[in-house]
């Protein structure tokens, strides 16, 4: 009784020094994170951006009910967030089975054989006689998290758990940046069809106009051929139109996982560009760091691998549970009794000896949680470049299209003047087509750079990282902390 009181005094004197082998995670002073020069304004003088927070659900900004409704569907049936759904549940499951290792373990067996035993086995020389033997038992055991490697392992399983959460929130914003594009390209198309028919039947009747002028021998057959010429130049870029119309409404049935037939109502005709009324809400340096999914998803893969440190660590050490079992083995007629019953109580300790790579091992965990740190480090200066050329992309973009707009307007005041002129004989008919049909060009450039911008507002929106807060996956309401 003595030794069992020893052996316990022992084990509890073991388990008072528990500690968790491996560093504590926290962010390091020298990452990029850590920057001052991170952190501050992004948008310069003249921007056309203001500083306030990016809202949760930035494609409401366009104020418009088809767009919202497309972003809603897709939210429900899009395949890419189906995936990242499982690959969360998943994860979650990883964490659940890191947090019921160790601890208490229990099993239970049963068995009935004909058995014939081996003398021999027994130091008998005579043969044992075949007979029908049983063996229940039930066993229970504690593994102690001695040295903290099942603590370090919950930790490397929530932190993967988390960085797989960023993934399924970077696959929304993405999904929702695609659909917004798909549904500008639609818009775009069709207001460019209207402007280039707008162009073409100008040109129609121009050469229509020339080649009366050179019947009446006021003309030669080059101009009417030039004019011919721009015709069919015209005629050829209709498909163009078309077709990207078309592969951004295939876009959108992909994206929403549904028939073109089942889009919402009015998406197909949509001939007027998504536009927002006001500056483009960027925030700031921090507030962009903390809101980027890709770079919380390489700040946990850096957790993670601080973590696998220490689990690696672990294996240095021995595993020490205590554990009782009770049981009867025995002829089936005996089970039961006395001479058949068992019973055992004790510690138990397990140590492989640490000499095939255990410490390369360890080794290795540091050298990988230094790449994750460099990985970080990338992160976090690839989303303020990104960020940054963004703006910069969309201010040029925004002057560029200005500086059309007005040269659009002043395409239109000649064309307004010279058919009045025409109309009060002071200028020719031809004269009063080529001016109508250079202000449809100014009108077709001006609405090619109006895509341009709005195409360069989602890369922008989609650069700050807004729009999966509002939208995350929540866990389960039984799951663990």
């Amino acid at each position: 009784m003595k030794a069992v009181h020893l052996a316990a005094v022992g084990l509890g004197l073991l388990l008072s020094g528990c500690q968790l082998l491996g560093p504590d995670y926290h962010l390091p002073k020298d990452a990029a994170m850590q920057r001052p020069d991170l952190q501050g304004e992004l948008a310069g003088e003249g921007a056309n951006v203001m500083s306030a927070p990016v809202p949760d659900d930035w494609w409401k900004l366009y104020k418009d009910p088809k767009l919202n409704e497309l972003v809603r569907q897709a939210m429900a049936s899009n395949t890419d967030l189906r995936v990242a759904a499982a690959n969360l549940s998943r994860a979650r499951a990883q964490v659940e089975q890191a947090q019921s290792a160790g601890g208490w373990s229990g099993s239970m067996k049963a068995g009935a054989q004909r058995l014939q035993e081996s003398g021999e086995a027994f130091l008998l020389a005579d043969k044992v006689p075949v007979a029908n033997v049983g063996d229940l038992g039930i066993s229970t055991s504690y593994q102690f998290d001695l040295w903290g490697t099942l603590q370090r392992g919950i930790e490397a399983a929530q932190a993967n758990a988390d960085a797989t959460q960023a993934a399924a929130d970077t696959a929304r914003i993405t999904l929702v940046a695609d659909v917004v594009r798909a549904y500008t390209q639609v818009c775009a198309a069709n207001e460019e069809h209207h402007i280039a028919e707008q162009s073409l039947k100008l040109q129609a009747q121009s050469t229509s106009l020339t080649q009366r002028l050179r019947d009446a021998g006021r003309g030669d057959e080059t101009q009417v051929t030039r004019s011919e010429t721009q015709f069919k130049s015209l005629r050829a870029e209709l498909p163009r139109y078309e077709a990207l119309r078309q592969s951004g409404l295939f876009r959108l049935s992909m994206l929403l996982a549904k028939p073109l037939d089942q889009l919402p109502p009015g998406v197909a005709t949509c001939a007027e560009l998504p536009h927002i009324a006001q500056l483009l809400p960027v925030g700031d340096g921090a507030a962009l760091l903390k809101r980027r999914p890709d770079v919380r998803q390489a700040e946990r893969h850096l957790a993670a691998a601080t973590a696998e440190i220490g689990v690696a660590t672990g294996s240095l050490y021995p595993d020490i549970s205590i554990g009782a079992s009770v049981g009867t083995v025995g002829l089936l007629e005996n089970l039961g009794t006395a001479p058949a019953n068992r019973w055992g109580f004790g510690p138990l300790l397990s140590w492989t000896i640490p000499t095939n790579g255990s410490r390369a091992r360890i080794l290795e965990a540091e050298a990988v949680t230094q790449g994750a740190l460099a990985k970080f480090d990338g992160v976090v200066l690839n989303a303020i470049r990104e960020t940054q050329t963004s703006l910069v992309q969309y201010t040029a973009l925004l002057q560029r299209r200005d500086a059309l707009a007005e040269a659009e307007l002043s395409a239109k005041t000649a064309a307004d003047q010279t058919h009045q002129f025409f109309q009060a004989g002071r200028e020719s008919f031809l004269a009063d087509l080529q001016a109508t049909r250079t202000y449809t060009d100014m009108r077709a450039q001006l609405s090619a750079a109006n895509t341009q911008v709005a195409m360069s507002q989602i890369d922008l929106f989609l650069a700050l990282g807004g729009g999966w807060e509002s939208g995350r996956t929540q866990a389960p309401a039984n799951a663990k902390p």
